[in-house]
């Protein structure tokens, strides 16, 4: 079989690891990078916004209806939902490369325009913000599949797993680059506009230049998508689409010469044999689609589902549970820019300590441990820490435990970077067909988003009907159903692309019908 599999396919499978897979996880990653600080920096800003536009005069400082907060943090999950959908069409359809400029320049056009707002009044400044974040989402959503097939498709077969786990790794920075652009932000605010605390003096507390922060804190995320543009141009097409996808032997090979610097035939009349050989051309509503990958697009979607619906409410509502457990001081007790500073600085603190170590311990065993036993490992642990936070929560809030509450609830952020965050978003991109791989990685990331959106607006609804204890045990009832279907996912370490969706066997057939 291997004999059979094309040259340049398999220079990429055997190929050490070089300078170019460090700069496709660069490259890839930034886009990542940028994902993970527009959508959580917004976070943030959600409690600035709603002192700045919705002060009553009452003796609570200002802050967003539910429906508003709902759709603020909602509204780029519906986009990026549509997005992955669209562009993992598009990007089996066009080429990865072509869409991949797309993309990008979209969110950095619409980070941009998220900090401006039409108009003074409340209304026009949220349906201002919600329409462009809506677009960012969408921009957002193509990047998923597309940057996991790249990287997948670039990758030998060795580290693949890392590699890929790599570019979802820069989530973790974008994380981390939020809060600290927020503290450096307010620091810099706080310093030059001096106020008093809320409670001290209700509307001073709040200085008109406020409305800045926020505003530079998202416009900030346009930054680093913009300086990876030029390089993402400049990247070749993978050479499993151009090979397997566009039947161009030719081209596939010149490219991946020049990228990894050897000699490399184009061998066409394989990629003949393998269209008169046919058996592998099924499309994504065949039967045999169905028969051969049916149960894993299920199992890859549903585990990104129910993963999604904890960890982005776990992730969107921080501030609101440590506010609830005392870590983060009353409201009243601080004028708005200072808030900023003390949600910025817990969160950054949380992601330095669980979040970005979870990732890269993720990088560092996926391809050793595989990534079935890292998923099922994940959500069990996520199960344990929720259910030790949610069966003794009034002790967690008693005077002196909220320590061992935030070490417990870090630990659940740790198990899910180092789990099913990190291994639901590399799987699909490993498991599928070259022309449909981009399209399934989409439905997969989809059915996730999807998730994050029952998780944003169920988690609000949730906090105020049923409390934080059975939300979290709510939760943790998510996790074991999680741990369950990751029995339908396939193990993909060690192996190749084509092993794993089955062209291989179609390579085999298309030789034996012409020896015949």
């Amino acid at each position: 079989m291997a004999k059979e599999q094309l040259q340049v396919l398999n220079a990429l499978d055997v190929a050490k690891t070089q300078w170019y897979h460090f700069t496709a996880i660069v490259i890839a990653g930034m886009g990542f990078f940028t994902d993970a600080y527009d959508l959580f920096c917004i976070s943030l800003v959600t409690k600035l916004l709603g002192r700045l536009y919705y002060y009553d005069g009452s003796d609570n400082p200002g802050s967003l209806p539910s429906n508003v907060s709902s759709a603020i943090n909602g509204v780029a999950f519906c986009g990026t939902l549509a997005g992955q959908l669209f562009f993992g069409w598009l990007g089996d359809k066009m080429g990865r490369k072509r869409v991949y400029g797309m993309t990008l320049m979209l969110m950095v056009i619409c980070s941009l325009a998220s900090g401006l707002s039409f108009g003074k009044d409340p209304k026009s400044v949220i349906v201002t913000l919600c329409f462009f974040r809506f677009w960012l989402g969408f921009g957002i959503g193509g990047d998923y599949p597309l940057s996991a097939t790249i990287m997948s498709e670039y990758a030998n077969k060795k580290t693949r797993g890392a590699f890929i786990a790599a570019v979802f790794a820069m989530q973790g920075f974008g994380i981390l680059a939020g809060g600290m652009v927020a503290i450096i932000v307010s620091s810099i605010f706080k310093g030059l506009y001096p106020a008093l605390a809320f409670q001290f003096d209700h509307v001073g507390s709040t200085v008109p230049e406020a409305d800045y922060v926020w505003r530079i804190i998202l416009m900030f995320g346009a930054l680093p998508a913009l300086a990876t543009y030029y390089w993402r141009m400049k990247m070749p097409e993978t050479a499993r689409y151009t090979a397997l996808v566009a039947k161009n032997a030719k081209q596939a090979a010149s490219d991946m010469s020049k990228v990894l610097e050897v000699v490399i035939e184009a061998e066409e009349e394989k990629i003949e044999q393998q269209e008169t050989g046919g058996g592998n051309d099924f499309g994504l509503f065949s039967r045999e689609f169905v028969k051969r990958h049916g149960l894993h697009l299920v199992g890859t979607a549903i585990t990104w589902f129910l993963l999604d619906i904890a960890y982005y409410s776990q992730n969107l509502f921080q501030k609101d549970i440590f506010t609830a457990i005392g870590w983060i001081p009353p409201a009243k007790t601080m004028n708005a820019i200072e808030e900023v500073y003390k949600i910025a600085r817990a969160q950054t603190l949380i992601a330095l300590c669980s979040t970005v170590p979870g990732y890269w311990f993720t990088v560092a065993l996926i391809d050793r441990v595989g990534r079935f036993s890292i998923q099922l490992m994940g959500f069990f642990f996520m199960t344990v820490f929720m259910f030790a936070l949610a069966i003794p929560y009034h002790h967690w809030t008693l005077e002196g435990n909220q320590i061992g509450f935030v070490v417990m609830y870090s630990l659940t952020f740790f198990f899910a970077n180092f789990g099913p965050n990190a291994t639901t978003f590399v799987v699909p991109a490993e498991i599928f067909p070259a022309r449909l791989r981009s399209t399934c990685h989409g439905i997969s990331a989809a059915a996730g988003k999807a998730g994050a959106m029952v998780g944003a607006f169920g988690f609000v609804y949730a906090e105020n009907g049923i409390g934080i204890r059975n939300t979290l045990i709510i939760m943790a009832v998510v996790n074991v159903c999680g741990f369950f279907f990751t029995f339908l996912v396939p193990e993909s370490k060690g192996k190749s692309l084509e092993e794993m969706s089955g062209e291989a066997e179609g390579d085999q057939q298309a030789v034996d019908n012409n020896v015949v």
